[in-house]
């Protein structure tokens, strides 16, 4: 008897996997338990197994499609049995529309070097609204989607009428008009415009355009023009996978959230010193590898016990405090950013919370994490200092309120008795979600991560 193979559901958060490689085909006979194919979540690589002995009789689904979990990729049976059952549930399971379909070259092309502003253009007389499949470009969706512009509700005046970025920018009223002639002498010549024209209220006429091509370029320039085609090789890549989420993700967070910044810095020698310590400490103990990034995250874990509003998720109308410290981290990986999250990081030794931390690093490095490692944080670590980073603006996970940012540590002029000295200090940089926290209470957050780094035995010892 035929069976349907279904798209794994993995964990509460993964509404999607991406097929990466078909281990078997069409025609394959396979094992209860044999890896029919590989698919990639946004957190990590699994291997989907067959649920019976039989023949692959049909695929529904190529390598690189974005399916929803719990949906039909494969049916398993004998040959020759009938699947149009099958075949009817695949298909009312396929989203439809789910996705605008991707710009051709061309397409991208011409929004990069087109104005962004053709507002008194004729519209093409192929021009349809937006709502229309395909009708928008997928620049001219995030765009419109950033910026709250109702895209079903533009016409297009993109190739066979279809909605592109600068119609996007002209509805949500960032840039100027164009007369008619500079539109065509715009589109035919592609020439660049400039932000404002010399015409009533910044409206740019032909001769704007004609003023920008007067001077010539320079000799070194021609002579590279003149062997190379503009604008010389390039490939294009599908955003997919980790990337496509965490894109998708922090723009977001920046629509959601009301985040500001705060940069401080402490007194680094303590913690530097600490570390010294550690790594030239006998090898029985196993504390050779705790890193200065393990030492942070065990002393905020014990700062933020004082201040359950920065250990808290934002819903809008509620906010939840959580008892206990869920700590998340940013970990570099080859798929792109992950955030494994040390479960009860507040009750756990520095030596407990350093082994942790390189077990998570090392599934997420390896594409091994489960999606509940990587979930549940109530408060984030990103440290950059490594990269010798000086201050930078982490980005909030929602619904979590805060995340702290780890700096380099620089060397800083300071006032001392005998004139000045100079001292190591170490950068942090406190995002917030000014919904859920004001800068009065975020500040004497800060200020107690100062204390705390610079008293590393005090808070050692808790």
């Amino acid at each position: 008897m035929a069976t349907a193979l279904l798209m794994p559901k993995q964990g509460n958060s993964v509404e999607s996997c991406i097929i990466l490689e078909w281990v078997k085909k069409e025609g394959d006979t396979v094992k209860t338990g044999e890896t029919v194919l590989e698919a990639e979540t946004d957190k990590a690589t699994i291997e989907v197994e067959a649920v019976c002995d039989g023949t692959i009789l049909k695929t529904y689904y190529d390598v690189d499609s974005d399916v929803p979990v719990q949906k039909i990729i494969a049916v398993i049976g004998e040959p020759g049995e009938d699947i149009s059952s099958f075949d009817v549930e695949a298909a009312a399971d396929a989203p439809a529309g789910a996705t605008a379909p991707a710009a051709t070259p061309a397409e991208t092309a011409q929004e990069q070097i087109e104005p962004a502003a053709v507002q008194t253009a004729a519209a093409p007389k192929q021009a349809v609204s937006a709502g229309s499949e395909g009708a928008a470009s997928p620049r001219a969706r995030n765009l419109a989607a950033g910026k709250g512009v109702d895209v079903t509700a533009l016409a297009g005046t993109g190739p066979k009428g279809r909605v592109i970025e600068r119609d996007v920018l002209i509805a949500a009223g960032e840039t100027q008009p164009l007369t008619p002639a500079a539109a065509a002498a715009l589109i035919e010549q592609g020439l660049q415009a400039p932000v404002t024209g010399s015409g009533i209220g910044g409206r740019v006429r032909l001769q704007d355009l004609q003023a920008g091509t007067v001077s010539a370029a320079s000799p070194a320039a021609a002579a590279l023009a003149a062997g190379s085609s503009f604008p010389g090789g390039f490939r294009d890549e599908k955003v997919k996978g980790v990337r496509k989420i965490t894109a998708a993700r922090m723009m977001e967070s920046l629509s959601v959230t009301a985040q500001l910044t705060h940069s401080f810095s402490a007194l680094a020698e303590p913690l530097l010193a600490y570390r010294k310590k550690l790594k030239s400490s006998p090898e029985e103990l196993g504390l050779n590898k705790v890193s200065i990034n393990d030492i942070l995250m065990y002393v905020v874990s014990r700062v933020l016990k004082s201040f359950p509003g920065f250990n808290a998720h934002w819903y809008g109308d509620s906010m939840r405090f959580f008892d206990s410290v869920h700590l998340g981290f940013a970990c570099d990986t080859p798929k792109g950013l992950l955030v494994p999250v040390i479960k009860f990081a507040d009750r756990l030794s520095l030596k407990q919370l350093s082994d942790e931390s390189a077990r998570l690093i090392t599934a997420c490095r390896e594409g091994k994490a489960q999606p509940e490692e990587l979930t549940g944080a109530t408060f984030t670590m990103s440290n950059v200092g490594s990269f010798g980073i000086d201050s930078f603006t982490p980005i909030i996970n929602p619904p979590e309120v805060a995340i702290l940012g780890v700096c380099s540590t620089q060397l800083k002029p300071v006032r001392t008795e005998n004139g000045v000295d100079y001292k190591d200090y170490i950068g942090f940089s406190l995002t917030y979600d000014h919904q859920a926290n004001d800068g009065a209470p975020a500040s004497k957050f800060c200020a107690a991560v100062i204390r705390a780094v610079e008293n590393l035995d005090l808070y050692l010892a808790m």
